[in-house]
């Protein structure tokens, strides 16, 4: 019993962290080369660096008909960005890429997504 204990306080350590609590950040949404959304943001963090962008007013849109957008980490570096409408449709807006210039952006063919 007493080795046990050492090994589950090791398995504790090493499992997966805790994700880290919802936060008002400053945000930025860009599309088609044109800035739709710039303020504040709920970011909702989600496991492996993944997070997702929501008006801190509960129950409103972010902007335009979208409620939230989803960023998903699919690989370092490279992201699915998806958005939410009011009407429930989970919109798929396309593969991202971290920006070189801005690490707290993800580029895509026609959309960026901030968060900072």
């Amino acid at each position: 019993m007493k080795k046990l204990i050492p090994l589950l306080t090791v398995l504790l350590l090493i499992s997966d962290p805790t994700i880290a609590a919802d936060k008002v950040v400053k945000c930025q949404v860009d599309s088609a080369g044109e800035q739709v959304y710039k303020g504040k943001c709920l970011f909702i963090p989600d496991t492996k660096g993944s997070f997702a962008l929501a008006n801190p007013q509960k129950n409103k849109p972010l902007f335009d008909g979208i409620t939230d957008v989803s960023v998903f980490i699919i690989e370092k570096g490279v992201a699915e960005v998806r958005g939410l409408t009011t009407d429930g449709i989970n919109s798929r807006w396309g593969e991202a890429k971290r920006s070189t210039e801005d690490k707290a952006c993800w580029v895509g063919e026609d959309f960026k997504v901030c968060a900072w």
